[in-house]
């Protein structure tokens, strides 16, 4: 097995590995061999309280990644271990006051941002995942209609679980192209084993679609949200739902422990890689059910060439591996391989 480095001066360091270069200042996968992949966790920007302002069709010579280009890189850590308090208090404003605008870093996390680093990177799609809140939100739907007729793009919806009329919602988004849910629980300040949320995802079982969760504790969150997101809230759920099937995203994150475990017991839980650091990733390659281990990034938080570069690592040498979690999984879960 090649001995990779792990540690990048910048993003365009990443051109050091075998697979990338840099052309015009942009990070591109410049090894064909390794195919194309599906990028299960993505999100545009956020709006709250107000409706969106931004122009999710504007394109921007440059994405501000939460995490900037200029900013070291340890792959073999949490990746938010890489952040700055600077890029931290950027963010955290980014994502709070910033959601009322259309400025800031936010402006850029636009469907033509993102389907352009997709096709630098051999991205053939891009599940965008949408948070909203009881009211005073509608992400959901704002997405679903501007993807709408984009094959590169998969939506799901987003109900919450104290949201008036959930089904009725839910069956509005389905109609929209929705093809399943996320949950959120750090920040829709809902617990992942409560009642009205698990109405919601007997629901989603009833109409065959998953449900995506933000799943484990990043150690940046408030500490309200922290208590929603360990791992031990969602066995619940998962016991007690077995026709629903539940994608945990970041795979438990700083508890992947717990949520590998799930896995391993319950069919019906799928584990996607977002954030996860490259030893992690190579536990997950070598334990987690093979067929239910999904690439993700977390886009715009990220650029997509730092989830690649993990998993392209991890799966060095297993061209049949790579290929399944890179795509061939999220084929299946999403009906996409019929």
């Amino acid at each position: 097995m090649a001995n990779y480095p792990t540690r990048f001066d910048s993003l365009e360091d990443l051109a050091r590995l075998p697979w990338f270069e840099v052309r015009d200042g942009r990070v591109v996968v410049s090894d064909p061999s390794v195919g194309t992949a599906i990028d299960t966790h993505t999100h545009l920007a956020l709006s709250f309280v107000r409706p969106n302002q931004v122009d999710l069709h504007r394109g921007h010579a440059k994405t501000e990644h939460y995490l900037p280009a200029e900013r070291a890189l340890d792959l073999d850590v949490y990746a938010n271990r890489n952040f700055t308090a600077d890029d931290l208090r950027r963010m955290e404003r980014d994502l709070s006051l910033g959601s009322l605008t259309a400025g800031g870093m936010r402006a850029t996390h636009t469907l033509a941002n993102l389907t352009r680093e997709m096709g630098e990177l051999q991205v053939a799609q891009s599940v965008l995942l949408a948070i909203d809140l009881p009211a005073l939100s509608d992400n959901a739907t704002t997405w679903l209609n501007a993807m709408r007729g984009d094959k590169r793009l998969i939506g799901f919806g987003s109900v919450h679980p104290w949201a008036r009329d959930v089904e009725a919602k839910l069956d509005r988004q389905i109609a929209l192209g929705a093809r399943g849910i996320k949950v959120h629980p750090a920040v829709q300040l809902v617990r992942p084993d409560s009642g009205r949320a698990m109405r919601l995802y007997k629901l989603c079982g009833d109409r065959g679609i998953p449900v995506f969760w933000h799943c484990g504790p990043v150690d940046i969150e408030p500490p309200l949200g922290r208590y929603l997101s360990q791992v031990r809230h969602y066995e619940k759920a998962i016991a007690e739902n077995p026709h629903t099937t539940f994608v945990l995203g970041h795979s438990g994150a700083l508890q992947l422990d717990t949520a590998l475990g799930y896995a391993k017991r319950y069919p019906n839980v799928w584990l996607e890689v977002a954030s996860q650091s490259l030893r992690s990733i190579r536990t997950l390659v070598a334990e987690a059910p093979a067929g239910r281990l999904m690439f993700g990034t977390d886009w715009p938080f990220y650029h997509q060439a730092i989830g690649l570069a993990k998993v392209f690592i991890a799966t060095e040498g297993d061209d049949a591996l790579r290929r399944a979690v890179l795509r061939g999984n999220a084929e299946r879960l999403l009906g996409l391989d019929d």
